[in-house]
C-alpha cells in the first residue's frame, strides 16, 4: 500500500520497510501493520489535537511532569509552541508507560521507541500469527472469564505498584493472544500519586473489566476488586506479589460530631483554666 506521510521519515530512515496493511483507526491514532526487517511490527501514528476526539485530555494530563522551564511556560499559556510540546508530551506518555510496565512484568506491547508522532511497537498476533483480536470480540466460558479477570486484576496491580493508572481501561483496550489478555493503548495513562483523578479512574479500569467479565460469570459482580486495589495502595500494601482476595468490607464507623465538639469545647476551657493559673500565680 501507498506509504502514509507520517511514516515516510521511518521509511527513509531504515527504521520501517515496508508498510503492509491499516490494521485499525481509532479516536486517536490510526495503526499500520509494517515489515521491520525480519520483523513484523505495529505503526501506531497519532493524530494531532484538532483531530483527535479523546475527551478529557485536561484530566490525564494532571500531574505529568516537563523538565524544561520553558517548554511548561508555553504549555501553560496554550501558545502554537505550547501545543507542540502538549502533543509530544501526550505521545511519548504511552512509549514511557510501556517501558515502564513491560520491566515491571505487565503484558503490554513491546515498544520500540517513538519517532515523529510515530510509535513503532510489537504486532500481537494470535495462535496463527494473524492480528490478536480484542476482547469484545472474544466470547469464552465462566472458568475462562474468571480466569482472565484475575489476569487482568494482577495486571491492573503491577501497573499500580509502578505508579500507573490506565485510565481508559475497557474490553477495547485489551488483546487476546494465545497466552492471554494485553493491555494496549496506554497515552493517557496517569501518574497514581500526582494526577488527584487516579483514584476515581482505576475504580472505573477495574469496575470496567469486571463488569465486561460478568457477562460471562455473572458471579464477579458481587467481587469488589477496585475497592480492595486501591485501599491497599492508599495503605502501602500493595506489593506485585498481593493476593487478591475480591473482597472489601467497609469502615462504615459514624463520626459522633456532638462528641468531637465536645472535646474541643473541654480543651478551649483547659486551656483558659491554666492561662487563668498562670496569671494568678504571677500576680
Amino acid at each position: 500500500m501507498k506509504i502514509p506521510k507520517r511514516i515516510q521519515p521511518l521509511v527513509d530512515d531504515g527504521l520501517v520497510d515496508k508498510v503492509l496493511r491499516q490494521l485499525m483507526s481509532g479516536k486517536e491514532a490510526t495503526v499500520y501493520v509494517v515489515q521491520c526487517g525480519e520483523h513484523i511490527r505495529c505503526a501506531k501514528v497519532y493524530k494531532e489535537a484538532s483531530k483527535r476526539s479523546f475527551k478529557q485530555a485536561v484530566l490525564y494530563n494532571e500531574g505529568r511532569k516537563v523538565r524544561n522551564g520553558r517548554r511548561a511556560r508555553a504549555m501553560e499559556k496554550g501558545s502554537k509552541f505550547g501545543r507542540k510540546q502538549q502533543e509530544d508530551v501526550w505521545q511519548h506518555a504511552e512509549v514511557e508507560a510501556l517501558y515502564k510496565l513491560a520491566d515491571a512484568g505487565v503484558r503490554v506491547p513491546q515498544p520500540h521507541g517513538c519517532f515523529g508522532g510515530v510509535l513503532l511497537m510489537d504486532l500481537i498476533t494470535d495462535e496463527e500469527g494473524f492480528a490478536a483480536p480484542r476482547l469484545n470480540d472474544v466470547s469464552m466460558s465462566p472458568e475462562q472469564a474468571v480466569e482472565d479477570h484475575l489476569d487482568i486484576m494482577q495486571h491492573i496491580v503491577r501497573m499500580l505498584t509502578v505508579g500507573i493508572v490506565h485510565g481508559d481501561l475497557s474490553e477495547f483496550n485489551v488483546l487476546v493472544d494465545e497466552w492471554g489478555p494485553v493491555i494496549i493503548d496506554l497515552p493517557q495513562a496517569v501518574d497514581a500519586a500526582a494526577n488527584n483523578n487516579a483514584k476515581s479512574m482505576l475504580l472505573r479500569d477495574v469496575n470496567n473489566m469486571t463488569s465486561y467479565f460478568s457477562q460471562f460469570a455473572p458471579e464477579l459482580e458481587k467481587t469488589q476488586y477496585a475497592k480492595e486495589i486501591w485501599a491497599l495502595y492508599e495503605m502501602g500494601e500493595l506489593t506485585a506479589e498481593t493476593i487478591l482476595t475480591g473482597k472489601f468490607i467497609e469502615d462504615k464507623t459514624v463520626t459522633d460530631v456532638g462528641d468531637i465538639m465536645d472535646e474541643i469545647e473541654a480543651a478551649r476551657t483547659e486551656h483558659e483554666e491554666n492561662q487563668q493559673r498562670l496569671i494568678e500565680f504571677e500576680v
